[in-house]
């Protein structure tokens, strides 16, 4: 059995988790204090991506990132890199479709916090990087902590996207979803339902992770 799909779908999880852990965080934190119609604004386009189908998604990037579009035509020119059919363009895909997850996470964990903690920092001479990042953050850890698992199981589980920027070439852009389904398709039925039983092993986890996050809050 090549795990190759296994690994690949852990670095490309873990990576547009990371990116969207500070991404969503940066977001959440400005837009909870903008004014309420640019809030509302901006909060339709940042969270679209949770309604639209993820074909749709896949699409609007390959018409961003294709090699005769203007990000990648560009990107091709300068660098002579194609940034679709190759492992990393899953990336792209699984960070655009995860970010609202963390987005409303932690805007509303940001939204819940005592303002009169940060209040009493600012009289004490503390400065704004401080108070964020030992302050406000400790406090509103566990809903920004759920945030972030929910995130790396959606991307983890991430398939239609994924399958249109990425593609599937075995050893190169594999994932966990596109095996299955390409497994399925070729009649594989053994090898496929073995990487569904991977697959609910590690939700199963990641599930277990959120719930023992949960209890925290109580």
């Amino acid at each position: 059995m090549d795990w190759f799909p296994l690994i690949n779908s852990l670095r490309i999880a873990g990576i547009s988790t990371l990116i969207i852990f500070f991404a969503g965080i940066f977001a959440a934190y400005y837009i909870a204090k903008a004014p309420k119609f640019i809030k509302g604004i901006l909060d339709v386009i940042l969270t679209m991506p949770l309604v639209l189908p993820p074909t749709v998604v896949g699409y609007l990037l390959l018409r961003l990132l294709g090699p005769r579009r203007p990000v990648g035509k560009w990107f091709l020119a300068v660098f002579d890199t194609k940034l679709t059919m190759v492992w990393w363009s899953a990336i792209f895909a699984t960070s655009v479709v995860i970010f609202p997850l963390m987005y409303r996470t932690a805007r509303g964990a940001f939204e819940t916090f005592d303002e009169t903690l940060a209040y009493s920092g600012q009289t004490l001479g503390l400065s704004n990087t401080y108070i964020f990042w030992r302050i406000r953050m400790p406090a509103c850890r566990q809903g920004i902590m759920a945030g972030t698992v929910l995130a790396f199981a959606r991307a983890l589980g991430e398939y239609g996207a994924t399958s249109m920027i990425a593609g599937y070439t075995p050893g190169r852009t594999a994932t966990i979803s596109t095996t299955v389904y390409q497994l399925w398709r070729t009649n594989d039925d053994a090898l496929a339902f073995r990487w569904v039983l991977v697959n609910m092993a590690i939700s199963a986890v990641v599930l277990l992770a959120l719930n023992m996050l949960e209890k925290g809050k109580k």
